[in-house]
């Protein structure tokens, strides 16, 4: 079953993460018991959600890589299936979308085998040109690219884009290496949640001016600015433990995650707010959907896997 072992950094690392939000949860009730006359309910919804997220990376990831990517196809199948619940196609390409969800088990059956040459061109390319052939053969004309170009985008943001968490956990490792796959999700998922927990809470306490106003009014530019800063410094601390990055390779990978993260975020706000919905679902209480809560990961794996895969592969 191609068994996961959680090699000692990883392992402390979780238990770090489970101890952030054991504080986070005293601190929460305690801000609620000394001051009553404010509203805590969405931070404490999010800090429950933070729960259900990593009780599920606890659960999914140590077994084997097998549970792992089977779990990471999963989000992406709700993540598309959220994606298409806010921009509808039309009826005519119910046979089209079976085929588009047909390719998230493949996509995902590439990274479990590690075939890199297939799992990077199979939904830009043979899905790209596959989909259209079909919607052509369906004889509609109405709306032909505005669906086309839904389906296309959905399947690269939910699935081709979060796949590249799976294929981490694929890459050879040295036999002699302080790292793993596991340590590389670790790295990704918690540094681009924290990424937006930090420009939140930047953007509350210093924030005047907004970053993008007709997109995201909560956005700050002092948000912005904090969040990307803090993220770049626990990246650079952490990427020495938890992957090959050293030095000015750890600090850029922190940099990178933490504008990509904000870029992802303010995109999929872009278009909520084009179709005039505030969450993607309410599957995550405080949070949304998944998709809401995956946005910047939709930026931040993609581009995380391809600066370690030059690098160091």
């Amino acid at each position: 079953m191609m068994a996961i072992r959680l090699i000692p950094v990883v392992a402390w690392a979780l238990a770090g993460a489970f101890a952030l939000l054991a504080f986070a949860t005293a601190a929460a009730a305690l801000l609620a018991r000394l001051r009553p006359e404010r509203n805590y309910v969405e931070l404490k919804l999010r800090i429950r959600t933070w729960w259900l997220i990593a009780i599920g990376f606890f659960v999914a990831v140590p077994f084997s890589r097998t549970v792992s990517v089977v779990a990471l196809a999963l989000v992406s199948f709700v993540a598309f299936k959220e994606f298409l619940s806010l921009v509808p196609t039309r009826r005519a390409d119910c046979k089209v979308l079976l085929w588009a969800y047909l390719a998230i088990p493949l996509q995902y059956f590439w990274a479990w085998i590690g075939w890199y040459g297939m799992f990077i061109v199979f939904i830009p390319v043979y899905v790209f040109l596959l989909l259209p052939m079909r919607m052509v053969l369906i004889g509609e004309t109405q709306g032909f690219l505005r669906s086309a170009a839904i389906v296309q985008w959905g399947l690269m943001i939910a699935v081709f884009s979060l796949s590249h968490m799976a294929f981490l956990l694929a890459l050879p490792q040295p036999a002699d290496a302080h790292y793993d796959g596991v340590s590389l999700l670790f790295y990704i998922v918690f540094l681009t949640e924290f990424n937006d927990v930090a420009q939140y809470v930047w953007g509350k306490c210093l924030g005047r001016r907004q970053a993008v106003p007709t997109v995201s009014p909560n956005k700050t530019c002092e948000g912005l600015l904090g969040g990307v800063a803090t993220t770049t410094l626990l990246g650079w601390l952490a990427a020495p433990w938890l992957t090959p990055l050293h030095g000015y390779e750890a600090a850029t990978a922190g940099l990178l995650i933490g504008v990509a993260g904000f870029v992802g975020d303010i995109v999929m706000s872009a278009i909520k707010r084009d179709v005039g919905v505030k969450d993607s679902g309410a599957v995550l209480p405080g949070h949304g959907g998944v998709l809401d809560r995956l946005d910047s990961l939709t930026f931040t794996a993609p581009l995380f896997f391809h600066y370690v895969y030059y690098l160091h592969y």
